[in-house]
């Protein structure tokens, strides 16, 4: 067996695994070093499907101890490093292979990327593209696949021999990261459009009518105030724009102190925080008071520069509630939704709608005001929408907000 089939053979017995690729890359390099091939730089780069991110690359230099996995922002396509960057070239040109000695005789530095490694000291440069192939559009336009590069610093470059070995391991790599990388792709989908945890039971096969667990959370429920209004007299665009301004405001925080977005119903938002026990509901609720807190001003800033563009302000409330809900699958087996429901659901979204008769950024039921008291001041007793009993409502103390203006829809 040669050496390349003994890296082929490892690589393809990786992928029965659940490995990291960054490390896979890195243990990989360390063999190709092993056998001789002299390598001393690589990047593993492709692209992906993610809100944030329209690419992914992994990166090992000779002198590092480990791979490092970095994101590329959708943003970033527009960069000069991109547009003159010779991976930019390969997938417009559709080129399987690029090879640039960087130094000696046969020297060319035709890109600028290439002229920096050159005097860095690198004598030759090797980019191999496999593409993945697969139905549908999506991603596909921007080529599916990997790009691998390989460098080197010794002096003449690398032999036909250590070419042969990159090339007859390629399609190997490429095997191990369609699975993984696929793999990654599904849990970004699932989790951008369903929520970490409500992904994660999904994705362990929690997928039938009616599979679902109770649990004790607490409930964040935020509505648009003037929505009707706003529909009328806003263009669709100008709506959308308002709506994503609204929801960085109103979920941004919750998220980032570990709440989860179940679902956006129009222009409302339903987030949830789980808890079990009286100590963790106490650290939950300082939490949510600081994102609270986070969100008006939040809003403040964002009305601010939306005056200075001449466009409608925002303005919202939030409504809190604790109480055991249900995660579980809704709808037909053919048309699922993984949400939460149960009566503290039905409360949460009455008190919210309290705050816009009330003057109010925040309405709590009493089990959230009793977790943590002293930080809130009672506001009586109200009737609630297909609530039987009254419920005594509270509003947090020493909120950074200014009041709202009381809307009716």
């Amino acid at each position: 067996m040669g050496l390349a089939d003994q890296v082929n053979e490892w690589l393809l017995s990786e992928a029965l695994g659940e490995p990291k690729l960054e490390d896979i890359f890195y243990r990989l390099c360390i063999k190709l070093l092993g056998i001789g091939v002299p390598i001393s730089r690589a990047r593993l780069n492709w692209p992906t499907l993610h809100p944030l991110f329209r690419a992914e690359m992994i990166s090992w230099d000779r002198d590092e101890r480990t791979a490092t996995l970095d994101h590329f922002h959708h943003q970033d396509s527009n960069t000069d490093a991109w547009q003159a960057s010779p991976l930019k070239h390969m997938l417009e040109n559709d080129l399987k292979i690029l090879r640039r000695r960087l130094a000696g005789p046969g020297k060319l530095t035709d890109f600028r990327l290439l002229e920096e490694l050159s005097a860095n000291g690198f004598t030759d440069y090797l980019a191999l593209r496999t593409a993945f192939k697969q139905s549908g559009k999506g991603i596909e336009s921007r080529g599916t696949g990997i790009i691998v590069i390989w460098a080197c610093d010794r002096d003449g470059g690398f032999t036909e021999e250590d070419l042969s070995v990159l090339q007859e391991i390629q399609r190997s790599l490429a095997l191990v990261c369609k699975s993984i990388i696929q793999q990654q792709i599904t849990t970004n989908i699932v989790e951008a459009y369903l929520g970490q945890q409500a992904g994660r039971s999904v994705l362990e096969g929690n997928i039938r009518l009616g599979d679902g667990a109770t649990t004790k959370a607490l409930v964040w429920y935020s509505d648009l105030r003037d929505s009707t209004h706003l529909t009328a007299t806003l263009s669709s665009d100008d709506y959308l724009a308002l709506l994503n301004d609204y929801f960085e405001c109103a979920a941004r925080p919750a998220i980032r102190v570990g709440g989860e977005v179940l679902a956006f119903i129009g222009d409302a938002v339903l987030i949830v925080f789980p808890m079990e026990t009286r100590s963790e509901g106490e650290a939950v609720l300082g939490k949510v008071l600081e994102a609270l807190t986070e969100s008006f001003v939040m809003r403040d800033d964002v009305n601010a520069t939306r005056r200075q563009q001449g466009l409608e302000e925002i303005s919202f409330g939030i409504g809190l509630n604790i109480g055991k809900v249900v995660f579980g699958n809704i709808g037909v087996p053919e048309r699922l939704a993984f949400t939460v429901i149960g009566s503290t659901v039905t409360e949460v979204e009455r008190i919210e709608k309290l705050t816009k008769t009330m003057d109010a950024n925040v309405l709590a039921s009493k089990r959230v005001a009793d977790l943590v008291p002293g930080r809130w001041r009672s506001v009586g007793a109200h009737v609630l929408d297909g609530v039987d009993e009254p419920m005594e409502l509270f509003m947090p103390l020493n909120l950074s907000a200014v009041p709202l203006k009381a809307a009716a829809e």
